[in-house]
């Protein structure tokens, strides 16, 4: 028995390759600060906790699912929508539960697209998009994200051949890995580009709860006309430290929507009921424990992006997310200088070539451990007199 085609076709996994190698330099004893993952090192908000071991406790949730999600979460959703961002969303027609938002990222070519149609893939960008491409036995072609554009795509740069055979664009802001923001302006011209060429846009919003500088991020629903053309899909595992719960949700265009639920009803019908009463209790309860996190995400990054411009690393601060995105230092490729951080400071980061052509030339750093953590990276990194 062997395993089909369409699985030998997925690309390799680019986040396992990275454990793996912190998890031999762990085995040999040697305390690596890993600064690598995207995984939240905070715990889950106690209220959260408790709302799930009282959902477990009652029978009413042993039972399956129902599908589609049940109505009180897509009301949440609704609800948070309208709270957080003044975009109405009709939570029986624009919403669709899922598995965390890796779930419904690779399944949405499966739910749209036919084979050999063609998606557009920002680059740098998410690895993980590229397995839905391969399950979908689609085609997808990347467009640049530069530093001189404030890593926005220029659609002036879209060839008049990909704005007329493509049937879906991702984007992804505040972004992965460039932690890049994006402003309403920017979507109200993606809107007008989807209408005019007849794009579908789906947009990662996964980070969407982080905004440093008392900046919120923008929602892409924010955009008038964006329910018209397209999705966003959140998940609750960035702004609510809820990464292992595997929930989130995609709203906007009605069509869409159905498609998702449809093929979802096929493959697994819809989360543990008590998995969604304690998502309603997220986004529907108090939000300090939100805006605590916000704090010290911007905190870590005030104390790391400091710390590297002392030693003399000329770095941009990030916006949002909790990530930076690094350029490498003269005569260093993004693989090589991982590999020396990782071999000769016991410092991990992800290189930015893994995300894609034009990550070259820029390491990821998660801003994901405790300050004083931060502060003797940097110091390991000075050792290694890159910097003048």
């Amino acid at each position: 028995m062997t395993i089909s085609n369409r699985l030998k076709s997925l690309p390799p996994h680019f986040f396992s390759t990275l454990v793996k190698n912190v998890e031999s330099a762990l085995a040999e004893g040697r305390d690596v600060i890993n600064l690598g993952r995207g995984n939240p090192d905070q715990p889950t908000p106690p209220h959260i906790v408790e709302a799930l071991q009282a959902a477990v406790e009652d029978p009413a949730t042993h039972g399956y699912a129902p599908f589609g999600g049940t109505v009180e979460l897509k009301r949440a959703v609704a609800d948070f929508y309208k709270r957080e961002y003044a975009v109405d969303i009709d939570p029986d027609m624009e919403v669709a539960i899922l598995y965390g938002t890796k779930t419904g990222l690779v399944e949405l070519p499966l739910a749209i697209m036919n084979e050999g149609e063609l998606l557009l893939l920002p680059d740098p960008g998410y690895p993980d998009y590229l397995s839905g491409v391969s399950l979908a036995n689609i085609r997808h072609e990347t467009f640049p994200l530069l530093a001189e554009n404030d890593f926005l795509p220029d659609y002036g740069s879209l060839s008049a051949e990909q704005k007329k055979q493509a049937k879906l664009m991702y984007l992804n802001y505040p972004n992965n890995p460039t932690s890049a923001t994006a402003t309403l302006p920017f979507f109200e011209e993606t809107v007008a580009l989807a209408k005019e060429h007849d794009i579908a846009i789906m947009h990662d919003f996964a980070y969407g709860g982080i905004g440093f500088d008392g900046k919120k991020p923008v929602s892409f629903l924010q955009a008038e006309g964006a329910k018209e053309v397209g999705i966003e899909m959140y998940t609750l595992s960035k702004t609510y430290n809820m990464a292992g719960w595997r929930v989130g949700f995609a709203i906007g265009n009605a069509g869409i929507i159905e498609a998702i639920n449809l093929l979802q009803d096929h493959l697994f019908i819809n989360q543990f009921p008590a998995v969604q009463r304690a998502a309603i209790t997220a986004l529907s309860g108090d939000q300090e424990n939100v805006r605590e996190l916000i704090a010290l995400y911007e905190g870590r990054r005030n104390v790391f992006i400091d710390e590297c411009r002392r030693i003399g690393w000329d770095v941009q601060a990030p916006a949002a997310s909790f990530f930076a995105w690094l350029p490498v230092p003269a005569g260093y490729t993004s693989a090589s200088f991982t590999q020396l951080l990782l071999d000769e400071a016991d410092v991990a980061v992800a290189p930015g070539n893994g995300f894609g052509k034009y990550g070259e030339g820029y390491v990821r750093v998660g801003l994901l451990d405790e300050e004083e953590r931060l502060r003797e990276a940097v110091r390991r990194i000075e050792k290694l007199k890159l910097f003048s």
